[in-house]
């Protein structure tokens, strides 16, 4: 029997439906926010002039803020059509009059050839969801043109990384109703997890936003599902950056949200990663 090739679309978990559920409630808040978060990775230099690459746009909520910030272009890419779809109506809503264009696509399929190179690349969350988070890597990263920017997360390893795998995969393939029941019991451990260190789960829920922008029940289900999976130390990432030709700017290491920076109880958080092209 012939492995499956995690890097095919029909084998990955369908995130663009729970992005295009969310992207019904973006207003404002969710657009300041998705906003800050990407000034934090630059810096707080706003984008302006530039051409901006998102690889895995998923609601489309951060080619909207790069396009606020002022990016001159934005190319949005997503494997997922949902994604696409979200990514379209997201932007012809809040910047019908800006220079976008949102395609279906891998991106083990782009090219500097096929694209140009572009001022920044964005991947936030994505790479580690493709099959082959490595290769991922490198094919974003050959379009950052000399002097740019190329701005991701990956998840870090973490213990309970044998857990995840398994439980991704089951999810992935589960009814809806076999889904709603596994986020039930997740949420249930989760509020018993802030009783008994003296926290209220309901401030925590009301106050929660994710650095995608997601509230706490869509963010759950993103996490859950997320097949296939792979995490990575920081280290690692360095050791792959390097023989690219990239030097680290900045980092934000072990600020996930979720309980156990190394042991991944509740869930493995993203560390945020900015390299230039030298």
């Amino acid at each position: 029997m012939s492995e499956i090739d995690l890097t095919r679309a029909e084998t990955h978990f369908a995130f663009g439906r729970n992005w295009a559920s969310y992207a019904q409630s973006v207003a404002e808040a969710e657009i300041k926010e998705a906003e800050a978060g990407l000034l934090r990775l630059l810096g707080g230099e706003p984008p302006r002039g530039t051409r901006f690459l998102d690889i895995g746009s998923g609601s489309g909520l951060h080619s909207l803020a790069a396009l606020r910030l002022g990016a001159s272009h934005v190319h949005a890419v997503d494997i997922d059509e949902d994604s696409v779809a979200t990514t379209r109506a997201l932007l012809s809503r809040f910047a019908h009059d800006r220079d976008w264009q949102a395609v279906h696509a891998s991106v083990f399929e782009l090219t500097p050839e096929g694209l140009g190179e572009f001022d920044l690349v964005y991947s936030w969350g994505v790479l580690h969801h493709t099959g082959d988070l490595n290769r991922a890597v490198r094919c974003a990263a050959r379009l950052v043109r000399p002097g740019g920017l190329f701005l991701f997360a990956l998840y870090r390893r973490v213990w309970a990384d044998f857990f995840w795998r398994f439980e991704k995969r089951w999810y992935a393939k589960a009814s809806p109703a076999a889904q709603a029941r596994a986020r039930a019991v997740y949420t249930a451990l989760f509020r018993m997890w802030f009783r008994l260190t003296g926290r209220r789960f309901d401030d925590y829920q009301a106050g929660y936003c994710s650095n995608r922008g997601m509230e706490f029940q869509h963010d759950v289900h993103d996490w859950m599902g997320g097949w296939p999976y792979e995490s990575v130390a920081p280290e690692e990432v360095e050791d792959l950056m390097r023989p690219l030709g990239f030097e680290r700017v900045r980092s934000f290491v072990g600020r996930g949200r979720f309980f156990g920076r190394y042991t991944g109880i509740f869930g493995s958080g993203c560390d945020e990663f900015v390299y230039r092209r030298v």
